[in-house]
């Protein structure tokens, strides 16, 4: 036997044998997608493989009970799922995202992964299919049609649940704690990018605060979608070859497993044609990259300068930021930001064209829809983590900020209840051309007196006008 023959093994599915590496523990089926799919270095990714472990475990518990598999097959598969879910074979989930639109090379290659195991847990030799069978044992009761979207949706739960919500919740706390601190700092507020009216620099970082609280109050609408899945519909929605509780026990498993409460869907038709959850919750993803791009640039422009800039905020100098300017610190944090928001809103335009791909009972973009809303959630979680830590916890507010107030000409804005709108508007517009405060015109060109000037022009009653 030459060394070429030895490095491989052969397996069979219905379409015949495959060649298969001798140490691999997928089979027949994944060989065949690994042939007719070589289009990227892109796979599933971790969360993904361990829900889809979870639901095989859990299924094989359930077929135990019900008698349908042999009790030391269903145990051997129970523990191979078990390895799975840990992780131990995530280097043998080899499919790439882009190959059949339902899935099921995915999971052919996780009923392949986990007969081979359970066969070596029974003591049997990888392959022997009358041992344990990737269709008729690991996958009884589903269908690639019903596991696939349902693993979509455990996956994206899990990740909301570990990354991105602890994340939001994290970041959330870091913007309260600098809006108190940033509370008497009073600035200029800016509108379409001109002077404004005085704020506080705690009062807009109050704002960012509540657009975080919005984002996790956005994220248990996507949390109630997702938990309502498709399995138990089968092939079509019908839920031909299962019992009609199947579903119900395999998901009551895996809810008290991770502490998610799943449910089965009360219309599988829709379920399974469908994919508008993952849309929906793709959207909300979205909407949370749009309002962390707004935090992010808001931070660039505060800080920028440290001379020719607005510079009312000291970003957290993190590393160099030019290779031929000596001393240029760049808010590099915030941009890394600002490009992850970016990159989920064009994974959102990939999902929105799958979620179009239902043709009758059946989606045909599962794959390349779970890896972008897996990757967008990753990358938020990720993103935001990484804001915190290194640019907003370090924080500090200058004294530009305040230094600036009295130059403010939208300071005329507080004239106008004792001397009208057209006057004020003067005043500022000579203010403006002449160089000097509003103040200085104020005294010039009415007769307030020094002691209504400085009631009606104190930042402070701006800023809190009750």
């Amino acid at each position: 036997m030459t060394a070429s023959e030895r490095a491989i093994r052969q397996e069979r599915d219905s379409m015949g044998i495959m060649d298969v590496p001798a140490d691999a523990y997928y089979g027949a089926s994944t060989q065949r997608a690994l042939t007719n799919f070589p289009i990227s270095n892109l796979r599933l990714q971790r969360s993904f493989i361990k829900a889809l472990g979870l639901i095989k475990l859990c299924a094989a518990e359930v077929n135990k009970e019900f008698g349908d598999v042999d009790g030391a097959v269903a145990d051997a598969i129970v523990a191979a799922c078990k390895e799975v879910v840990l992780g131990r074979f995530d280097d043998q989930f080899v499919v790439d995202v882009f190959q059949t639109g339902s899935g099921t090379s995915t999971n052919m290659n996780a009923n392949e992964v986990i007969a081979n195991r359970a066969i070596e847990i029974m003591g049997g030799k990888r392959g022997d299919r009358n041992l344990v069978h990737p269709n008729d044992h690991v996958n009884h009761g589903m269908s690639s049609n019903d596991a696939i979207p349902t693993a979509i949706h455990l996956a994206a739960l899990l990740e909301l649940k570990e990354m991105l919500r602890p994340a939001l919740t994290m970041l959330l706390e870091s913007l309260k704690k600098k809006s108190e601190e940033f509370m008497p700092v009073i600035k200029t507020g800016r509108t379409h990018l001109q002077d404004a009216t005085p704020i506080r620099l705690g009062q807009e970082f109050l704002g960012y605060a509540g657009q975080i609280e919005n984002a996790l109050d956005r994220l248990m609408r996507i949390e109630q979608r997702l938990s309502s899945v498709a399995l138990g519909g089968t092939a079509v929605g019908t839920g031909i070859n299962t019992r009609p509780k199947y579903a119900e026990k395999v998901l009551g498993r895996i809810s008290r497993e991770i502490g998610i409460t799943l449910k089965e869907t009360d219309n599988h038709f829709q379920a399974q044609s469908t994919i508008d959850e993952i849309v929906e919750a793709s959207g909300i993803l979205k909407t949370i990259a749009v309002s962390l791009m707004k935090l992010g640039n808001d931070m660039r422009w505060l800080g920028c300068g440290p001379r020719a800039g607005f510079a009312e905020l000291a970003l957290p100098e993190v590393q160099p930021g030019s290779s031929i300017m000596p001393g240029k610190v760049n808010p590099v944090i915030a941009e890394a930001l600002c490009m992850v928001a970016a990159q989920v809103i064009g994974n959102d335009a990939t999902i929105t064209i799958a979620g179009q791909s239902g043709n009758f009972e059946l989606n045909v973009m599962l794959p390349v829809a779970a890896f972008n809303l897996l990757q967008s959630i990753e990358l938020l979680a990720a993103a935001v983590s990484n804001f915190r830590i290194r640019l907003v916890d370090g924080l500090t507010a200058t004294s530009r900020g305040p230094e600036l107030v009295e130059q403010g000409l939208a300071l005329c804005t507080a004239l106008v209840p004792a001397i009208g709108y057209d006057l004020a508007a003067g005043i500022a517009h000579d203010a403006y051309l002449s160089g000097k405060t509003v103040r200085q015109i104020a005294r010039e060109k009415t007769e307030l007196s020094e002691d209504q000037l400085t009631k009606l022009l104190d930042p402070a009653r701006m800023v809190d006008p009750s």
